[in-house]
């Protein structure tokens, strides 16, 4: 698959980090807490996405599923 240089990656918006960095800042709490993040504000965020964000049952079900035949 070849992609076109005016393509732009989904997450290139975010930033990942490794289980070091994690366990550096004292845990996931605490990590969380650094980057200014509240997991009290979850439930707000998950209320604005758009609709079809999230998978139906059936989408899940398939999806875990091949996830179990993978490992």
């Amino acid at each position: 698959m070849k992609l076109s240089e005016n393509s732009q990656s989904s997450f290139s918006d975010y930033k990942s980090y490794s289980v070091s960095e994690i366990l550096a800042a004292g845990g996931t709490t605490a990590f969380a807490n650094k980057l200014g993040k509240n997991p009290k504000n979850i439930e707000d965020y998950l209320a604005q996405l758009p609709e079809g964000s999230f998978l139906t049952e059936k989408e899940a079900t398939q999806a875990l599923k091949i996830l179990d035949e993978s490992k």
